[in-house]
């Protein structure tokens, strides 16, 4: 077995506090803190779930995407303080506004690797059992996101401003 396949140690000794962004330096560190935690997800997947990598590799990217373009880059928020409701916002507004083509193909892939990473930090004691189903509840609402995505691609004329406030997301904090 060579080093690159031994499955990584448990999460014992995160520090949830280094996940909070208070500067573009805190936001680095925790981008790369990012990483790392996909790096335990991608073995606990394919060790202990025993998933195929590329499945695993699926989820891992999809859960990278919203950790580090939305609420790492874009909120500045602490991941393991993540309301459910931030799933809404993410994908019935954020990931549609942001992306040159959104679908649900794609929404989907990201949706599941964010539900699965929050069942991982759970498993570690990382988030509360609780916290982590409602996040997996808010990712399997697909349905509402493929609504939310047909409705945006059907705007016409000052249309966009009732489309927003049916899923607001506030600006980011500065």
């Amino acid at each position: 077995m060579t080093d690159r396949s031994r499955p990584l140690p448990l999460l014992h000794g995160i520090r949830i506090p280094d996940y909070t962004i208070h500067t573009l330096d805190d936001e680095i560190r925790v981008d790369r803190l990012c990483v790392d935690l996909l790096r335990h997800l991608y073995q606990d997947l394919t060790v202990r779930g025993k998933m195929p990598a590329r499945q695993a590799g699926a989820f891992c990217q999809g859960a990278d995407y919203f950790l580090r373009e939305f609420v790492v880059g874009g909120r500045h928020e602490n991941l393991f303080a993540l309301q459910a409701a931030r799933i809404r916002q993410f994908a019935g507004h954020w990931y549609i506004i942001r992306t040159p083509e959104p679908n649900l193909d794609e929404l989907r892939q990201i949706l599941n690797g964010t539900a699965e990473f929050y069942l991982f930090l759970a498993r570690q004691g990382l988030v509360a059992v609780d916290v982590a189903a409602a996040i997996s509840s808010e990712c399997s609402q697909l349905d509402y996101y493929r609504e939310r995505i047909d409705d945006f691609w059907a705007i016409e004329d000052d249309g966009y401003e009732a489309w927003r406030q049916a899923c607001p997301l506030e600006p980011a904090a500065d």
